[in-house]
């Protein structure tokens, strides 16, 4: 364990420079997104590494304790805003506000036990890789448009609002975190159908009402709400913006709070 620990914290650690060099890199106006951009692939590659060696030495993925499940979506948020910062130079300046928001995820999960769980039987099934993936997808789409959101809200707040002038206008940043929650809201709907079918297999019914499929479902509701009010209201890319934080912090609560008050079967962590 000790092998794929350090290199977790190596993988860490490059995550901390990448994000810390963003924010110098905003505030003084110098160009390092080619650094950036290598010590975030450094980081996902390292954390890649890790778990991979925890996966060979356990003989199951990371999707069991809380460390497990912290571990595994950092890994794919990152993912999610690496291809984002990668293909979309334009918005590489958000992340000096999103590489920063992760911090408080590198914590968490460096406080997590990394002991071992307990496997159950019911999560010997391809419909848990499937429920999972695509939730994962769903809150990588999410943080990019949360990204987004915090520079527009920080312009209109006037907070560094000569720094953030190099990102594109507030109507194309809204734009793109209207599609990137588009892209959530089908992965959301996607993942929800795929854990319904693994419920079916694992506890014989598709839908219990359990806090995490209620959350679940809310989490759901709130972001179609914010698309379809975007879409019929016309609402200002601020209310938007506002409205993407709300359903980011639906979303963390659903993903990351129910499992610890939660006693149904249906738990997240275990």
């Amino acid at each position: 364990m000790e092998r794929e620990l350090q290199i977790l914290w190596a993988a860490v650690v490059a995550y901390v420079v990448a994000g810390t060099l963003a924010v110098v890199t905003l505030v003084l106006g110098k160009r390092s997104e080619r650094t950036i951009l290598g010590l975030i692939s450094c980081g996902l590659g390292l954390q890649t590494l890790s778990i991979a060696i925890r996966w060979e030495r356990l003989g199951h993925g990371p999707f069991i304790t809380m460390f497990e499940i912290l571990c595994s979506n950092v890994w794919s948020l990152m993912l999610a805003y690496l291809i984002a910062y990668w293909r979309i130079p334009r918005i590489r300046g958000s992340a000096a506000i999103i590489m920063p928001l992760m911090f408080i995820m590198f914590g968490w999960l460096m406080l997590a036990h990394p002991g071992e769980g307990h496997f159950p039987p019911t999560y010997t099934t391809p419909w848990l890789f499937i429920h999972i993936g695509l939730g994962k997808v769903f809150l990588g789409s999410v943080l990019v448009a949360v990204g987004l959101s915090c520079v527009i809200l920080l312009r209109r707040w006037g907070i560094g609002v000569s720094r953030l002038q190099q990102l594109p206008p507030d109507k194309q940043l809204d734009e793109l975190a209207f599609r990137c929650m588009a892209i959530g809201l089908i992965f959301h709907t996607l993942m929800l159908i795929a854990g319904a079918i693994w419920a079916q297999d694992a506890w014989g019914r598709y839908w219990a009402w359990d806090p995490l499929e209620t959350w679940a479902f809310i989490t759901w509701l709130t972001v179609a709400f914010t698309l379809h009010t975007r879409v019929t209201f016309k609402v200002s890319p601020q209310t938007h913006a506002a409205m993407i934080l709300m359903v980011f912090v639906t979303a963390f609560l659903t993903f990351f709070g129910v499992p610890f008050v939660s006693q149904a079967a249906h738990q997240g962590a275990v």
